[in-house]
C-alpha cells in the first residue's frame, strides 16, 4: 500500500510539510507557523475558529453562484464550500504548487471538476485580470507566506482589484494577521478606500482578525441576522451567533 508524501518541496517555493497532534493535522511552509489545520476524523469540517469566521458572509448571502478563495491554506474553506454549498462554483487561487500537492495528498482536497477549480497562479494576477471583473459573489482572502508576518498582498491596487472582481452585492472576507499593530490599521484603511463598508470582528486567537468588506453597504437588521445565524448553526454547525454578536459590538463601538 502506498502512503501519501508528508513533504512537497518543488524548488522555487517554500516546502509544504505537516505535523499531527491530538488528532489534528497542521500544514506548515517550512517553518513552525500553522498555515491551516484539519481534524483527521472530520476532514470536511472547518477546524480553526478564525477560518470559520471567514464564512460570516453567509449572514448576508445564502446562495452565491461563484465563491473564490485567494490562498488555499489547508483547503478548509475550499472543501467546505464545495461540499456543503452544492449550488456554488468554487475557485481557489494558490501560488505555491507544494501547497496544492499537499492539500490533495493529506487534506482531502478533491480533484477539479465542473464546480471546483484549484488554479496555480498569483492572486494579484487573478484580481487584476479584466476577464474576472464582476464575476465573483464571495471572495475569501487568506494570503500568507512562510514567515506569516502580515498579508502578502495588501496594496491599494490589490484591494481595488478585489472589489472589482465582485459582482454588485458581493462580499469579501479576509484574515488580517501580523506581528505589528500598524499592519492592521494599514490594511483596514486600504480596504476602506476600495469598499463601501468595512467591518472587523474581535480577535479570536493568535492575533487573527477577520474583516468583512461589502462592495455596497448593507442594511443591518439584527433580528434578521440572528434568525439567519440560527439557520446557519442548524444546517452547517457554524457558530454564527458569535459573528452577529461581533458585528453588533462593532456597530456599538463605531457609532
Amino acid at each position: 500500500m502506498s502512503t501519501s508524501p508528508t513533504r512537497f518541496d518543488q524548488p522555487g517555493h517554500p516546502p509544504a510539510t505537516i505535523t499531527e497532534f491530538q488528532g489534528v493535522r497542521s500544514l506548515h511552509l517550512g517553518t513552525s507557523w500553522v498555515q491551516g489545520a484539519m481534524r483527521i476524523a472530520k476532514p470536511d469540517n472547518i477546524e480553526l475558529e478564525y477560518v470559520q469566521m471567514m464564512m460570516m458572509w453567509m449572514l448576508f448571502h445564502d446562495q452565491p453562484q461563484h465563491i473564490v478563495q485567494l490562498g488555499l491554506g489547508s483547503a478548509a474553506l475550499t472543501k467546505f464550500c464545495y461540499r456543503r454549498l452544492p449550488p456554488s462554483r468554487v475557485t481557489a487561487i494558490e501560488l505555491n504548487p507544494n501547497v496544492i500537492a499537499m492539500c490533495q495528498a493529506q487534506f482531502g482536497l478533491p480533484a477539479n471538476d465542473a464546480r471546483l477549480n484549484v488554479r496555480e497562479m498569483n492572486a494579484m494576477d487573478f484580481v487584476l485580470d479584466p476577464a474576472n471583473r464582476n464575476t465573483v459573489d464571495i471572495l475569501q482572502v487568506d494570503l500568507y507566506d512562510e514567515e506569516a508576518r502580515g498579508p502578502v498582498l495588501d496594496s491599494p491596487e490589490f484591494y481595488q482589484g478585489c472589489a472589482d472582481v465582485l459582482r454588485d452585492g458581493g462580499i469579501m472576507t479576509t484574515n488580517v494577521f501580523g506581528d505589528d499593530f500598524s499592519n492592521y490599521d494599514k490594511n483596514l484603511q486600504t480596504m476602506e478606500l476600495a469598499f463601501d463598508a468595512v467591518v472587523w470582528l474581535p480577535e479570536v486567537h493568535d492575533a487573527n482578525i477577520v474583516v468583512i468588506a461589502f462592495k455596497h453597504s448593507p442594511s443591518l437588521d439584527f433580528s434578521m441576522l440572528y434568525e439567519r445565524a440560527g439557520e446557519i448553526k442548524k444546517t452547517l454547525n457554524l457558530p454564527a451567533k458569535n459573528w452577529v454578536n461581533g458585528l453588533k459590538g462593532w456597530m456599538r463601538d463605531h457609532q
